[in-house]
């Protein structure tokens, strides 16, 4: 293993600008297309095709094809020519791998629900998270999809930017009482956070 440089010997990390794009692997790229273009509006920008893998270099066939934000970045697939999707992960919830969409207002979001459900796709929401509301559905691939619409301005999320790593220490140092607690088999259940910033939500009785 290489030794790791002093950090003062270090240059300084790039300054990192935006998303440039997400990539998924896409079952049938005119399926993928007509959803994220025809249906959400995104216009397909930018197509790459090749038998071999430029970073890797092992022959995989591809097609991969980006779909363009208003601010330019892209969310992007892979249509590797056999019709499959990529499999959901087995330990891991349908709603929490995501990406999330911004709009400019509440109306655009419940718009966007109306076309989305006129087209057959189930939309959840909207639900409101507070700082912003939102909804979700699925695309053609599994793929979990939120749309968000901010309801904070910037002035409040730098207040709220001002307590997120004092929060997140709390967290760390409870997790790892709790990774203690559990070599010592003194308890299994899942960590729960130190506060409910959503106590409205909840199972119904």
């Amino acid at each position: 293993m290489t030794p790791m440089k002093p950090q003062a010997d270090l240059p300084a990390p790039a300054a990192i600008q935006q998303l440039h794009h997400y990539a998924y692997r896409a079952r049938d790229a005119e399926e993928t297309r007509h959803f994220y273009e025809d249906i959400l509006g995104l216009p397909l920008y930018h197509i790459i095709q090749s038998d071999y893998v430029p970073s890797t270099g092992e022959y995989c066939p591809y097609t991969h094809f980006f779909f363009r934000l208003q601010d330019g970045s892209f969310i992007a697939f892979f249509d590797l020519g056999d019709d499959e999707a990529a499999l959901p992960s087995p330990n891991t919830p349908k709603w929490v791998n995501h990406i999330s969409f911004r709009v400019n207002t509440i109306g655009e979001l419940e718009n966007t629900k109306a076309r989305l459900e006129a087209h057959g796709i189930e939309v959840l929401g909207v639900t409101d998270h507070h700082i912003f509301k939102s909804i979700y559905f699925f695309d053609p691939n599994g793929i979990r999809l939120e749309l968000t619409a901010q309801l904070a301005d910037e002035f409040q999320m730098l207040q709220e930017s001002k307590t997120a790593h004092a929060r997140l220490g709390e967290w760390n140092a409870r997790k790892e009482q709790w990774r203690k607690e559990r070599a010592e088999g003194k308890g299994g259940a899942p960590l729960k956070p130190q506060q409910n910033d959503r106590p409205e939500v909840g199972a119904k009785v």
